[in-house]
């Protein structure tokens, strides 16, 4: 904690921001001069160093979800160094390697936030592109700094690199999250994921962390190499070879489905023991087809689940830090953004853009 730090009204200390943001629907990102607001007294203000790239991002800045805020700076996969801290924030100190994920608020006072799962909260606010409780827009972190409550702030191991760190602060806890609350997480259980992007290789590389045998379901019989070999997986399926599936009816015990297209779910569902679980992370644009029948003959479930609380947070990153659970990333200079969405829509990346901010953000300004 800095006692030295005061707090002075936004209009009379503002902090200067760089980035980079999207003007209009096209979704091209160009330079960006803004302010965040004044470093308040729970406030955590650091310097990004680096930040991923989220297909949310892709949707957003070109308005594909119909909400966005022009002008927009995406990002909610943020890690830097603390610069400034408020004088009654107790967490965490200048120095300190800090993150920020998908949300900088939340109401504080209902049932998801007393349950720790402020991701929940009716009145959540995402770090980009909303309104924050003072009225102002949120910006992310395609940007050389960044201002969130401490309550909001996550603590990165010195162990854990801060560029593979990045990714954990969305597509980590967007699967880390319902292996726990599923119970895919027991040593011995036998899970599938569906897709081989930039959650389900984390998916499989969190599962294989905590002991459960690893079935990759993908519709490219090309990734079956990387799948067994790189990743780790014990076993591959082809999700459009109905021989393979066959082979493979009733033998997980669970399925993370992290596909964002539409796909049928009736085979997943056979593939499924009886008491098996079907949870979709992905988010398809059209409505999935669900078959009821199988979900009665096997008492199956399915479920859905997005990103997680602070505290579930915290902990899936102390627990890929322990555990070595580091995403596969491509890490570029804040210049190639604009190239990176366009590989990013057509799946071309391995499995995860970062954005180097730290070396490469100034110099485009």
């Amino acid at each position: 904690m800095n006692p030295t730090m005061t707090t002075l009204p936004e209009k009379e200390h503002p902090n200067k921001a760089f980035g980079w943001a999207a003007r209009d629907p096209s979704g091209v990102l160009s330079p960006f001069k803004f302010s965040r607001r004044a470093t308040g007294e729970k406030d955590v203000a650091f310097k990004v160093l680096y930040c991923g790239i989220c297909h949310s991002d892709l949707h957003m800045v070109k308005n594909e979800w119909g909400f966005s805020v022009y002008p927009l700076v995406p990002g909610h996969e943020i890690v830097g160094e603390v610069t400034e801290v408020g004088n009654k924030v107790q967490k965490f100190k200048v120095g300190d390697r800090v993150g920020v994920g998908c949300v900088v608020g939340s109401c504080r006072s209902c049932d998801s936030c007393k349950d720790d799962l402020e991701n929940y909260c009716p009145q959540s606010i995402l770090t980009y592109g909303a309104k924050y409780h003072d009225g102002t827009i949120t910006y992310g972190g395609y940007s050389d700094t960044m201002v969130a409550d401490e309550q909001f702030i996550l603590r990165i191991p010195e162990n854990l690199p801060l560029d593979a760190a990045a990714p954990l602060l969305c597509a980590g806890i967007t699967v880390y999250s319902p292996l726990r609350y599923y119970g895919l997480d027991k040593p011995g259980l036998h899970i599938g994921v569906v897709g081989l992007g930039g959650l389900g290789h984390v998916a499989v590389k969190f599962a294989k962390a905590m002991g459960v045998k690893v079935t990759v379901i993908s519709t490219s019989p090309t990734k079956k190499k990387e799948a067994l070999e790189n990743l780790g997986a014990d076993s591959f399926l082809v999700s459009r070879d109905h021989h393979q599936l066959q082979g493979a009816t009733g033998s997980l015990d669970g399925i993370i489905d992290t596909v964002s297209a539409e796909h049928p779910l009736l085979p997943l569902l056979g593939l499924l023991k009886s008491n098996g679980k079907l949870v979709l992370v992905g988010a398809p644009e059209k409505p999935l087809e669900l078959p009821i029948f199988p979900l009665l003959q096997g008492r199956k479930v399915v479920g859905g689940s997005m990103t997680g609380g602070m505290k579930e947070t915290q902990e899936m990153v102390d627990f890929a830090a322990a555990h070595n659970v580091k995403p596969d990333i491509e890490v570029i200079a804040m210049e190639y953004v604009n190239t990176a969405m366009e590989r990013l829509l057509k799946a071309d990346v391995k499995y995860r853009f970062v954005i180097d901010i730290g070396n490469t953000l100034n110099a485009t300004s």
